[in-house]
């Protein structure tokens, strides 16, 4: 295995003192022009790059930011969402130089580990946080760490850290509204994880726009999954048993949609004959399935953008603040239509 060059290397080959390659590589006064030029270009020419953990143990940055997803692994793998947020959050990283760590944890106290860890080891300069809870205990432990973090997503109650989110309840809203206006009057939503901050403010928003519009309780209700297509399926086999099933659900991501479309099929029930389906998220999958799926299109990675370019702004130093992502765009298409009139 190759040796990595280290100061004493590129001294040697430009014919200096460690001190002064040290001057140079730092942007330090005590070398001169000439000799720092010259040992940059040696430099260079060994391959050699700074030593992240003597940095960070130096006081000095360490070049990276960190991203823990505490969800249950199997469903990250057929889950398009976190693929593009990281991907835009990847494209802003990368301009910059600055490394992303990546770790996905089995729940928020594994979760909080990792940020202690990383904190004392110096191992990132920043952390963006995915999926707030309601009383999230996060953003406290951030803030005593002095940790500079951004949330994707808004914190509740409210935090001090710097947080990109987009108007889940006003999206929400939008749904119910296309829906009633097609003559729906039995609505149920397949909801994500319990406990996340944008689970239950879709839930709040469809029953205050339920009320809103005089329909009652037993009209829209709300049922948790994982997320995953196994849960989601059984989710839609469960509601369409019911004595007075809905004539429409609304699935919180694309992959339950896609799975409940596929136990609609199996039961012979028609899509959108009988059953009106709605995906929270657009995907390849809901543009493939036959009908293809109403769904919420939003740019998912411009989403990661926004909050990769949020935290290098707090590292820069700008003070925390709140910034909403672009609304996502409800997109009709063959999977809703008016529900028959015996139904």
């Amino acid at each position: 295995m190759a040796r990595r060059p280290t100061i004493k290397d590129i001294a040697r080959q430009a014919g200096v003192s460690e001190s002064a390659v040290s001057f140079a590589l730092n942007d330090r006064p005590g070398v001169s022009k000439d000799t720092r030029a010259r040992i940059r270009r040696v430099a260079e020419e060994l391959g050699w790059q700074p030593n992240s953990a003597a940095r960070a143990l130096s006081g000095e940055h360490s070049g990276a930011v960190g991203l823990v997803l505490a969800r249950p692994a199997h469903t990250l793998g057929v889950e398009s969402f976190f693929l593009q947020l990281v991907s835009g959050i990847q494209e802003v990283l990368a301009a910059g130089r600055t490394a992303l760590l990546f770790q996905v944890v089995e729940d928020l106290d594994a979760e909080c580990a990792v940020y202690r860890r990383w904190w004392a080891e110096r191992r990132v300069d920043g952390v963006i946080v995915v999926d707030p809870r309601t009383d999230d205990p996060r953003p406290a432990l951030l803030e005593q760490l002095a940790l500079p973090a951004v949330t994707v997503g808004e914190t509740s109650p409210p935090s001090t850290l710097s947080a990109v989110w987009a108007d889940d309840a006003g999206t929400m809203a939008e749904v119910l509204d296309h829906l009633y206006g097609l003559g729906h009057r039995r609505i149920a939503h397949v909801a994500g994880l319990p406990g996340l901050a944008h689970t239950e403010r879709r839930i709040r928003s469809l029953h205050a726009e339920a009320e809103r519009l005089g329909l009652g309780p037993g009209q829209v209700r709300s049922v948790a999954t994982d997320y995953s297509d196994a849960e989601g399926a059984a989710a839609t086999r469960r509601i369409l048993a019911e004595p007075q099933p809905p004539t429409a659900i609304v699935y919180d991501n694309d992959v339950m949609a896609v799975a409940g479309a596929a136990v609609a099929a199996e039961l012979g029930i028609p899509v959108p004959g009988r059953l009106s389906i709605v995906a929270w998220d657009d995907s390849a999958l809901c543009r493939v399935t036959h009908p293809r799926l109403t769904a919420l299109v939003r740019d998912t990675a411009g989403f990661g953008r926004l909050a990769a370019e949020e935290l290098l702004a707090v590292l820069a130093g700008s003070p925390p603040r709140s910034r909403e992502s672009e609304r996502p765009r409800l997109e009709p298409r063959e999977s809703t239509a008016p529900p028959p009139a015996a139904y």
